[in-house]
């Protein structure tokens, strides 16, 4: 079954597509032909809204997702909008550079913060599923690891790795991504046992 995730982020592609490696589908990334809605301040509508373009443009099942890293002593930003946080000019090292730098004189027990994502399902006749996965954790003091991506090298759970110096299947079972889309495996399942 052809699967259409709504991205063009390739580290992402690669992500999801481990995380569902042993469900009976391809997972091919968005056509660049297809636009995606604008994204606003919630991860369930952005999420959904995304899954369901895409399905609708393919003729695809399509998953889509929102995601973000919410940080305790910024009032949970920048949450919905992390990968837009600072302007586009802006690229992973640059949101990473300047987070660390607003959280300069904050105290390693109050840098509390966690990866969200809510990951959607949709079909082209417009039904829809979503799953929210949730991985708490700290920011660190500095970027560490060469591994994943985004907010990844600032990012750990434990208090020693950041989740970029984890091995992608370490941080797919624990990572937020990794749980909301696990939770679409029976759906997606379904829908491949309904087309044999």
């Amino acid at each position: 079954m052809k699967v259409v995730l709504a991205t063009r982020n390739a580290g992402k592609l690669r992500e999801v597509a481990a995380i569902l490696a042993d469900l009976p589908l391809e997972l091919v990334a968005l056509p660049p032909q297809v636009a995606l809605p604008e994204e606003g301040d919630d991860y369930a509508p952005n999420a959904r809204a995304k899954a369901l373009a895409a399905a609708r443009a393919t003729g695809w099942i399509a998953l889509g997702d929102d995601s973000g890293l919410e940080v305790d002593a910024l009032g949970g930003a920048p949450g919905p909008r992390s990968a837009r946080w600072g302007g586009d000019a802006l690229d992973d090292a640059g949101r990473n550079a300047l987070l660390l730098a607003a959280l300069r004189d904050v105290p390693t027990a109050a840098r509390g913060a966690r990866f969200v994502c809510v990951a959607a399902l949709a079909t082209p006749s417009g039904d829809a599923t979503v799953a929210r996965g949730v991985c708490a954790g700290r920011i660190l003091a500095a970027p560490r690891g060469a591994s994943g991506f985004g907010y990844d090298p600032i990012f750990s759970t434990d208090g020693t790795r950041s989740l970029a110096e984890l091995a992608p299947p370490e941080k797919d079972a624990i990572s937020h991504r990794g749980r909301a889309f696990r939770a679409l495996a029976d759906r997606l399942r379904a829908l491949a046992a309904s087309r044999d």
